[in-house]
This record gives C-alpha cells, structure tokens and sequence, in this order.
C-alpha cells in the first residue's frame, strides 16, 4: 500500500496477513453473551397534566381543556357546562397558563415489577413552552398492549428538566408508583430460549453455544439444546430442575465458551469523529487517493513508514495507525474508508452513525 502525502512519501503495502492471530482462545462466560426470552424491558404509556407553571403552559386547546376539566371533577370541583352568562364552563379555562398537557412513560426492568415499587418517569410535554418548575399532578399509565386497560402505575412529583436547551422534556426521580405486579415469565413449554446479542448472533457462535451447554449436560442425550437460527438457542429443562428453573438458567449461563470472534465491521460516528474496528476488518488490492493522499494496496506485502521497519499486515488498523502517523486530519480518515468500502475492498462491515 502506498501512501503519498504532499512531498512526504509513505509506502504501505498490504498484501498478506503473516501471523497476525494469536496464539491462545480466550474465554467468557454465556451471560456476557446472551439474554434470556422473556427478560425484556416494559414500557408503560400515559397522558397527564404538568401544573404550577409560571406562565409557561397552555390550556387553550380543546384537549388540554377536556382534560384539567376531567381532572377536576375527578378532585371534586366539576366545571359546570353553562354556567353563568351562557358560556360552556370550558372557555373559562383558556385564560389558564400554568398547567401542559404530557406523555408520560415508565420503563419497568426486565425483571419485573411488584405493586408499590417506585420506578423513574419521564413527560413529555404535547403544548406549552416549558415544563420547568412544574409538577406532574397525576398520569394514569397503562401497559405496552393497547387492549389492555388496566392501569399499571400512577404517577406524580416534581419535574426536573434532563436538559436546558429542551425545557418540554423531563424525568420525575421515582415518580411512578406499581398498582399491578408485572411478572417477565421465561420458561415456555418447559424450555428456556437463550437470545444471541446483537453483535455476537452468527451460525458459528450459535453452534459454539450449543456444543457447551450439550458437554456440560451430555446425559440429556441428543435434542436437549438445539439452535433455532444464528441467535436462537433453545435448551429443554431436564428434569431435575423442572423444581428449580432458576437454578438451572443460573447454571447454564455461567457456562465458559470460547470468546466469540466479533463480526468483522468498522463504527464511524461521524459527529464526533470516533472509530471503532472490530473483529478482522482487512483491505484488499485497491488504490485510493483522497486529498493529496493516495494509497495503493497491492504488493508487496506489508507496510513501510518512512524511517521505520516493515510490518506485515492486511488488517484496517494497520492503515488508520498508519494514517495517524502522517496526521492524516480525522474527517480525511474517515472518507478514506468510506471509499475502501464503496470500492468493495473493506472485508468486514461498515456502520456509519
């Protein structure tokens, strides 16, 4: 690979890989790997009313009146629908600028909630021009299926703002309360069904998994775990355990496989300029020249900055070191892989953010 930079000349060569894998096979744990079915995460979804704000509501709208004027007969105080003068009780409360209407949202852990735990909340404000100052007086919150009516936890408290520069967007510290105990079951027709992360779900981590647990419980005889697809694991609770699930999930994920190679990809966050190579990302033959940067790939194999020895390698880092070397600006590095990739030359994944 060669690499021409103003009157500095930098020869990189990158042809072969020459002992680049090690030696020995790590190891890890099945927990760091996977998540089990029906250990998720639960959002709860409501509508409420920010009060006690200076001035910085709106009440004025049709929706946020029905809703203060529900509230209040909820509390006692029914606004009349004629009252004196003729008018609908509703118009009385457009002069009203310290109470916004907000979305609600609680997220229950994916270990479920018990009825009168206290987890964190988050408004949204729909109208108004700031929720800072105001407090949450009440939000009914229901569960992720909008056929179930049920009310699952109440909310109230103060609003604290998350950011400044979005004065609608706050969190109440522990402000919903559980009225109903959310169960996250995870054993499904005596099976447990173990989920490959993201980054790790591939046939041959999958077959890897399998062949692990299998060893550890090689009396359950064949069919006992099989892979569904590349993240799918499914493993029937032997009968020793039918007792103890608990037990015996513990039990399988603390269960040591080799450490899964990582997909081969590149992460370029463009923002702030972040690279991240992971897994075997390696070049093929290509020439690329970008702002007085010219890099050829090819032979002979290696890379040679001037005034240093030889390396042999075809591995993506080798080039960004080599690029950092010669400071290369950061924006002109990051276009440079992104042309390797549009040449189809970049062997491994490439994820822009």
């Amino acid at each position: 690979m060669k690499l021409h930079r103003s009157l500095l000349l930098l020869v990189l060569a990158i042809a072969a890989l020459c002992g680049d894998a090690a030696d020995g096979h790590a190891r890890t744990v099945l927990r760091n790997i996977v998540r089990v079915k029906g250990q998720e995460t639960n959002t709860l979804r409501g509508i409420g009313l920010v009060v006690g704000l200076n001035g910085t509501g709106e009440a004025n709208d049709p929706a946020t009146m029905r809703a203060l004027a529900r509230a209040m007969e909820i509390m006692g105080a029914p606004v009349p629908e004629v009252p004196l003068g003729g008018r609908s009780g509703l118009k009385d409360l457009e002069k009203v600028k310290n109470v916004a209407m907000v979305m609600v949202t609680a997220t229950v852990p994916a270990t479920g909630a018990r009825r009168g735990d206290q987890i964190d909340c988050y408004v949204m404000g729909i109208n108004g021009k700031s929720l800072d100052g105001g407090r949450l007086a009440f939000a009914a919150l229901q569960g992720p299926h909008t056929q179930d009516r049920r009310i699952y936890g109440l909310c109230e408290g103060s609003v604290h703002l998350q950011d400044p520069e979005s004065p609608n967007v706050g969190f109440i510290k522990g402000g919903c309360q559980m009225e109903e105990d959310i169960f996250t079951p995870f054993v499904h027709n005596g099976c447990v069904t173990l989920i490959l992360e993201e980054h790790h779900a591939n046939f041959q981590t999958a077959t890897e998994v399998v062949d692990s647990i299998h060893k550890l419980y090689s009396r359950e005889g064949d069919g006992f775990v099989q892979a569904v697809n590349a993240s799918n694991i499914v493993v029937r609770i032997p009968q020793e355990y039918q007792n103890n699930p608990v037990a015996f999930v513990a039990d399988v994920l603390d269960v040591d496989i080799y450490s899964a190679e990582p997909e081969a990809r590149v992460i370029i966050n463009t923002r702030t300029g972040t690279i991240v190579i992971s897994g075997d990302v390696t070049i093929g033959d290509v020439v690329i020249s970008h702002n007085n940067v010219v890099i050829e790939a090819g032979d002979p194999p290696g890379f040679t900055p001037i005034g240093t020895e030889q390396v042999n390698s075809t591995k993506l880092d080798a080039l960004v070191d080599a690029l950092n070397s010669i400071k290369v600006p950061n924006e002109d590095r990051i276009e440079i892989i992104k042309e390797i990739a549009r040449s189809g030359k970049l062997h491994g994944r490439l994820i822009v953010e």
